[in-house]
């Protein structure tokens, strides 16, 4: 890879790569002491040694239901090798948070897909949409079976294990290539959700494409995410889990960890590696090798997250 700076932030790729690798259809998260920790969902005997006391909850993404294209004809079949996976945990988590881009069109039939599949974990599943998943023509079927009971577009929050839970959306309107962005409904409403908040309470924001700025060229980032950071700054745990990029990044600033996950479905390139973003194939027998999931370790007091990929296959 080489170190040739894209754009006019003066940020080289090879900085950029530093804080990226390939892994994880899902990741495993637990909370113990109000500090987030990820586990890997692959090897039950990883799993079951890693996991400490507290709620663990699962996290997927990208699982664009519907997709037939050459980097992958078979993406419910990956969606279902990854919920295999899941269902084969030694220990079942607490519910699973899905960050968008269930579908591939909207359609119909691919809710009904996606929803056939992902309910064979028996967890209960927390959704943000994807853009994906807001493209019919009424956009009224992810609201219909998922935005019950929210607000706005299909924002909420809930409290689980003593954690303050955030689901937003920020795909409403979005241009081609475009940032995501939250709009000032939806800010005013965050503002007034964690008013009143312990600063102790740990907070995880949920969206599907990230708050932070990882590639502006691509819409890779929230044209207004930082207004929402500028809410949990004084929380003394905040984590932040986002899809939409295919692949893991991962950030530590101050008391934000920031996540990206994996999709279940294809691999995009990595930030500038190609002339645009979007499905990219690779040789079949590699496919499930860059579907694999990530095992991450956060501890207190280390900024730097450990990774470890471990693949589907290979």
């Amino acid at each position: 890879m080489s170190g040739h700076d894209h754009g006019d932030d003066g940020v080289s790729r090879r900085k950029v790569l530093e804080c990226m690798t390939w892994a994880g259809t899902g990741v495993l998260w637990t909370i113990t002491g109000g500090v987030p920790r990820s586990l890997g969902i692959i090897d039950p005997a990883q799993a079951a040694t890693a996991a400490a006391p507290g709620m663990t909850f699962l996290q997927i993404s990208d699982s664009h239901v519907g997709f037939d294209k050459p980097a992958n004809p078979n993406a419910l079949g990956t969606l279902e090798e990854a919920v295999g996976k899941i269902n084969a945990m030694p220990a079942k988590p607490s519910f699973m948070i899905h960050t968008g881009d269930i579908t591939h069109l909207s359609k119909a039939a691919e809710f009904d897909n996606a929803e056939r599949i992902i309910s064979q974990t028996k967890l209960d599943v927390h959704y943000v949409p994807g853009e994906h998943d807001f493209i019919d023509e009424e956009v009224k079927l992810y609201r219909e079976r998922y935005g019950r009971d929210t607000k706005g577009h299909g924002w909420y929050s809930f409290d689980a294990g003593g954690v303050h839970f955030v689901g937003l959306v920020n795909v409403v309107d979005l241009k081609a290539g475009g940032l995501g962005n939250l709009g000032a409904e939806q800010l005013t409403w965050l503002e007034d959700d964690l008013r009143g908040k312990s600063k102790s309470t740990p907070i995880v924001l949920f969206a599907h494409i990230p708050l932070w700025t990882v590639y502006p060229q691509w819409g890779w980032g929230t044209e207004d995410g930082a207004h929402a950071l500028e809410y949990v700054k004084g929380f003394g745990s905040v984590t932040v889990l986002n899809g939409h990029i295919h692949q893991v990044m991962q950030k530590v600033e101050g008391n934000v960890t920031f996540h990206t996950a994996r999709s279940t479905a294809f691999p995009q390139p990595a930030p500038g590696a190609a002339p645009s973003p979007g499905p990219i194939k690779v040789e079949d027998a590699k496919l499930r090798a860059m579907l694999g999931v990530a095992s991450i370790n956060f501890k207190q007091n280390e900024q730097r997250l450990a990774i470890i990929d471990t693949p589907l296959q290979g």
